[in-house]
């Protein structure tokens, strides 16, 4: 093979794109601030400092410039002068979309995903920055899974780290750098992270990312302290799990808990207890497999998003998904267009531009004296019909319209019979449309009636009894999946 050498300036680009040898990993979760700085030596990670810390305001609502000088406050008091730094996003920040994907070209396999990405995320997909998880299923079907960041959120969050003094070389999810894609393993893993206010949940499986959601509101505040919901996670993570495929939910053989111990630990007994019939193993991680990261870590290294997102970059692994959004310098540009042998050929382009340069002028300016006589006409119109373009994409609602709580309370008010012999006390509907409700029956001949005409309601998929107690009255709790325009 023949070594072609480089310009110097493609060289002078590549010295200035190299690599810091230290990190500052930052994660955000809620009010919660974590860091660490690592520095990457001979092969080995050195931790020079980590810290946490709650800030009082939010980076999506106040000023970035004040976000930002908080942030730069608690790095001052935490000792940490790094400037280049790797941040892990809040998940609640993402939309996902799932798709079949067919066997393509790899060059229609992009347009293929956009079309897809406009057809499932609930908004204009120019407001997002996508990213793209592929996967194969036992049987070989490919599958992928579409994640989508609002790009206002990024651009807020790019302020608030410059107003930090901060130099951002990466951005992405802390689960996903804590429990990363492995190439080619058969066993799908299911992990979770329990944040500040909600609880991650990610399955990898395939060699991609089959599931990335945020399970909120399963945190209650009992006496001034935050009380994990752990059957309600249990309920949850079990109804994800009935969403997949059968055989890639077969392939799911472990559930790794990421968090504080006495938390993870009372989640892993619940978790236990609900999915014994399922034959997952639980673990609880609070330490790092040695060369976990290809490198020497620091002896007894405490586990978090914050390190894995530092220790992955300084390890030069690829994160699951970059929602920094790509920067291209007009250095970078000239030196990529004018690389090579594109230099001659340039050369003897704009020899040939120069010979028509006299006589294409004048129709050029001919040209630009009609041009402009046309937009003085058309201009106010345009400028109007962009407004309200924007206004469109501003207010365009992130909702569903299909009425779908409407339909759910028609549904269950069909199913009761109108002489009161049962009756709902509580109706709980949570995202997307998952059902659980619980109520009396006078006995239990009036409570089948009601379980058969409610089972037989079109919409009603996945009916299945969780309580029931008593004979005369009878006490019951159930949930179901709502599927809008299924059939019975």
């Amino acid at each position: 093979m023949t070594n072609v050498s480089k310009p110097w300036w493609l060289k002078l680009d590549q010295l200035k794109a190299r690599r810091p040898s230290s990190l500052l990993g930052l994660t955000l979760d809620g009010s919660r601030l974590e860091g660490v700085v690592l520095q990457r030596s001979n092969g080995s990670l050195v931790l020079q400092q980590s810290f946490t810390a709650a800030l009082t305001l939010d980076p999506l609502t106040n000023d970035p410039a004040l976000v930002g000088r908080e942030i730069r406050n608690h790095l001052d008091a935490a000792g940490v002068r790094e400037r280049h730094c790797v941040v892990g996003a809040p998940l609640t920040w993402v939309l996902t979309v799932h798709s079949k994907v067919p066997e393509l070209p790899e060059a229609d396999l992009t347009s293929f995903l956009q079309l897809e990405a406009e057809r499932g995320f609930p908004c204009d997909v120019s407001t997002l920055l996508i990213g793209q998880s592929l996967f194969r299923s036992p049987s070989g079907e490919r599958l992928a899974t579409l994640v989508g960041v609002p790009l206002n959120h990024l651009d807020r969050l790019e302020q608030v780290l410059r107003a930090a003094q901060l130099k951002p070389v990466s951005l992405g999810l802390g689960i996903v750098a804590l429990q990363p894609v492995v190439a080619g393993a058969s066993d799908g893993v299911l992990a979770m992270t329990l944040g500040e206010s909600c609880v991650g949940l990610q399955i990898t499986a395939g060699g991609g990312i089959a599931v990335l959601r945020s399970l909120e509101g399963v945190f209650e505040t009992d006496g001034g302290q935050r009380v994990l919901q752990t059957d309600q996670v249990a309920r949850d993570t079990r109804i994800t799990l009935g969403q997949l495929p059968a055989e890639v939910r077969d392939t799911v053989q472990r559930v790794r808990i990421f968090g504080p111990r006495d938390s993870a630990q009372e989640l892993g007994r619940c978790l236990e207890r609900h999915l014994a019939a399922t034959g997952l193993k639980v673990e609880l991680v609070s330490t790092y497999a040695p060369g976990e990261f290809g490198v020497q870590l620091p002896p007894g290294a405490a586990v978090s998003a914050a390190f894995s997102l530092a220790a992955a970059r300084l390890a030069n692994r690829a994160p699951g998904f970059e929602l920094l959004p790509p920067k291209v310098t007009a250095f970078q540009a000239l030196a990529a267009k004018y690389s090579s042998g594109k230099l001659q050929r340039a050369g003897v382009a704009a020899g040939a531009v120069l010979l028509l340069v006299a006589g294409a002028f004048l129709f050029q300016q001919f040209q630009l004296m009609r041009l402009r006589s046309q937009w003085a006409g058309i201009g106010p119109k345009v400028r109007d019909l962009e407004a309200l373009q924007a206004q469109n994409r501003q207010f365009r609602p992130w909702f569903d319209e299909s009425f779908r709580t409407l339909s759910i309370l028609r549904a269950l008010t069909t199913a009761f019979p109108e002489d009161g012999v049962v009756s709902a006390k509580n109706i709980e509907i949570r995202a997307p449309a998952t059902v659980s409700c619980s109520g009396v029956a006078r006995d239990n001949q009036s409570w089948l009636k009601m379980y058969e005409r409610l089972r037989s309601t079109s919409g009603v998929t996945d009916l299945k009894v969780d309580v029931i107690r008593g004979k005369s009255p009878i006490q019951f709790t159930f949930d179901f999946h709502w599927v809008e325009g299924s059939k019975p």
